[in-house]
This record gives C-alpha cells, sequence and structure tokens, in this order.
C-alpha cells in the first residue's frame, strides 16, 4: 500500500483552528476528525520536535469578539498566534448569532460577521505563521459583476483580506468563481460539494436509476449551466436548462423581475430531475421551476443546492412537498440552517464536515489539493459501488 503524503511530511506550521460566532457545531465537528486522523498516523511521535503540538486533543484556539453597548467590536485572543498554521472558519450568513446595541437585541448581518472576521486577522497578523480563511458562502458573493453604476462588494472583500496577509481563501460553490480575478497572485479555492451531493442521494433516495431513460439534471438558469453541465457529464444522463425572462423596465429590490422561465431540453416526462443551484433565497424561482416540470409529466424533482438560506421561510416548500412538486431537498450544513429544517421529511442535510477537514489537513502539510477539488474517481467509485447493490439506502424520515 502507498504510504499516505501525510506521513512522510512536515506540518507547515502548528495547526490551529478558530470557529467564527456561529460556526461552533461545524468546527467541532472538523476538529474532531483531524484529532482522530492525527492519534492514528503520529500518535508515537509526539517528542519529535517536527511535531511538537500536532496530536491534540484540539485544535481550536480561543479567541472573542465582545462588544459595547455601541454595538462597536474587538478581538482578543485567550492563547498566543504565535508560529501558527491558521485556520479560520466564518458563517457570514448566519442570523441565529445575536447582539446588544443600545439595549436592544439585534441580529448580527453578513457585514458584522465579515468585521469581526477582519479584528480576529488583524489581531493575529505579524504573529501568525500563515492565515487562511474558510468561508463557505462568499460574502457579497452575488455582488460579483457591474452592471450599472453599483458597487463590486465580493471583490473588494477578496482584496482586503489579501492585504491585510490572508495566504489562501476557501470557499465553497461560488455564486460566479471569476471573481477570483479581483486577487489573480493569490490563492483562491472554489470547492465543489458534487460528491458529497451523490453520496447523500444514493444513500438516500428509493429507486434511484442513473441512467438517461431515468434521470435528468436541471439548470434553473443559465448561472448555474457549468454545475449541472458537471453533474450530467459525470453521471452520463442528459441536462435540459430555464432561461429566466426578465422585465428589464422594471427594478424591485436592486433588480429586474422574473416574467417567466423558460424551458430548453428534451422531454421529462417518467424521469427523476435534479435541480442543481448554488443557493437558495426565497425559494420562489425554484418552486416555480418544479411546478412546471410536473406539469410536464416528470416523476419525481429533487433539488440540490449548496446553500440553503430559506429567507421567505420554510412553508412554501412544505406546500410545495404536499402539493407534489418537490421530493426532496439537499443543502449543506456549509452555513446557518433554522432548527426546524432538520424535522422537513422533504428535507436531507448534507454534512461537509470530513471534506473541510481532509482541506485542512492537506493544506496544513503543504501538499497539493488537486485530488479532492477532482472528485472524478470518487464518484465513478461510488457509482460502482450502487451498481454492485453495496450500497445500503437509508429511508427518509416519516412524520
Amino acid at each position: 500500500m502507498e504510504q499516505n503524503v501525510h506521513e512522510i511530511s512536515i506540518p507547515h506550521g502548528t495547526l490551529s483552528i478558530v470557529g467564527m460566532k456561529g460556526c461552533e457545531e461545524l468546527v467541532a465537528s472538523i476538529d474532531q476528525y483531524l484529532s482522530e486522523w492525527r492519534k492514528e498516523r503520529h500518535g508515537g511521535l509526539t517528542q519529535n520536535t517536527d511535531f511538537i503540538g500536532y496530536c491534540r486533543d484540539s485544535y481550536q484556539l480561543k479567541v472573542d469578539c465582545p462588544r459595547f453597548g455601541t454595538g462597536e467590536a474587538k478581538a482578543i485572543s485567550h492563547e498566543s498566534f504565535r508560529g501558527q498554521d491558521l485556520f479560520i472558519l466564518v458563517d457570514v450568513f448566519n442570523y441565529s448569532v445575536k447582539y446588544k446595541m443600545y439595549g436592544t437585541e439585534v441580529p448580527m448581518s453578513p457585514d458584522d460577521h465579515f468585521a469581526d472576521l477582519k479584528r480576529i486577522i488583524a489581531a493575529a497578523s505579524g504573529k501568525a505563521k500563515r492565515i487562511n480563511v474558510i468561508m463557505p458562502m462568499l460574502y457579497e458573493g452575488r455582488q460579483h459583476k457591474r452592471t450599472a453604476r453599483e458597487s463590486l462588494d465580493c471583490a473588494l472583500c477578496l482584496q482586503e483580506l489579501v492585504a491585510m496577509g490572508v495566504d489562501n481563501i476557501l470557499t465553497f460553490d461560488a455564486h460566479d468563481a471569476r471573481v477570483q480575478n479581483a486577487i489573480p497572485l493569490s490563492s483562491f479555492e472554489n470547492i465543489m460539494p458534487t460528491y458529497q451531493f451523490l453520496k447523500a442521494m444514493v444513500r438516500t433516495i428509493d429507486d434511484f436509476n442513473i441512467d438517461k431513460e431515468h434521470l435528468m439534471i436541471i439548470s434553473p438558469d443559465e448561472g448555474a449551466l457549468n454545475r449541472s453541465m458537471y453533474y450530467s457529464s459525470v453521471l452520463g444522463v442528459n441536462l435540459g436548462m430555464f432561461y429566466k425572462r426578465r422585465d428589464y423596465s422594471t427594478v424591485i429590490d436592486g433588480r429586474n423581475p422574473i416574467v417567466a422561465h423558460e424551458f430548453l431540453g428534451e422531454s421529462v416526462e417518467g424521469k427523476d430531475l435534479i435541480i442543481v443551484d448554488d443557493m437558495i433565497a426565497s425559494g420562489d424561482s425554484v418552486m416555480d421551476i418544479a411546478k412546471k416540470l410536473k406539469d410536464q409529466g416528470a416523476k419525481r424533482v429533487f433539488v440540490a443546492t449548496t446553500f440553503g438560506l430559506f429567507t421567505a421561510g420554510l412553508e412554501v416548500f412544505d406546500k410545495a412537498y404536499e402539493d407534489g412538486y418537490i421530493e426532496r431537498v439537499f443543502t449543506t450544513n456549509l452555513i446557518y440552517r433554522k432548527p426546524e429544517l432538520a424535522d422537513r421529511k422533504w428535507y436531507t442535510e448534507v454534512n461537509m464536515a470530513k471534506y473541510i477537514a481532509y482541506f485542512i489537513d492537506t493544506l496544513n502539510h503543504d501538499q497539493s489539493v488537486s485530488g479532492l477539488l477532482n472528485p472524478v474517481h470518487r464518484i465513478n467509485k461510488l457509482l460502482d459501488k450502487k451498481a454492485k447493490g453495496e450500497i445500503k439506502v437509508v429511508s427518509p424520515k416519516k412524520k
């Protein structure tokens, strides 16, 4: 058996993880994976000077961002940053975190989370050996291009992080990965959770036949076409696409409203369909698309989106499920989810903790992440296991 590359390489620096407010559960799971893996690999080398601090029960650093009564804040570290290979994980969309401002409890906005991230970076700059930021859903990622006299917030965010000394930026399923052109000389990794979604699907969907006669991938708009093409290519199934007809004479909430969704593709009658996108916001668009597909004779409609924001609540999905328009919705645990979401019988969570732990472990050893970024081998292995009947399907939860 070929020796694991981590077994023959010295880490870049002492690994430390900072989980910003709202990331506690995900970071704890990542931390557990890393602790178990490293004890298995190097448990006997704890006295080796090259591996001091390598095997620990926890890699989390204790930091805090307390706030004054005015809402102003500062970053405090209760442990030293000196010589650390620092990984900071932040969920800028966690609105469940609150603080008091002038006696009123206020939910943290994306701007508040991003400001706290910069505070931690400022506290560690000049001391940490390397600073890595893991921002699963990119701050202002939807404001990635200029179509009028408007700001380019995402590009400014990336440039600001690099200017503050961040060495690596990792994000998942960026709304438009071309935003990395704002920092062309810096390390930016856009990680796609394709394998994790497919694994969740084959383990939870009964009678899931992956072939052209039974399955089809649906892109909800032209912006999601690339990720949908990847799914259809690795699965060997056909692709359909909706395009949005907008009213460009009207602007509502800073956007031209969608008049209708028009479908391009072959017949969907009798097929299972997977709508693939990077996020669900209100859910209006995906529900409209699901209804159109069912009206065209689709057998079942599954929705696979990396980030479930559910800004208009869960009731719209409850109704769509009851009406038979959707069968199941898959989203990751990369951002905050309402606690009641886990109880919905139409919902399946895709756990990304182990995948993030792989990236942290590999980068800490200064090794290539190309194998992690390209999951084709793992997908083919998964499909081969499914074809042989080696994967047990877990029945969806019932109420």
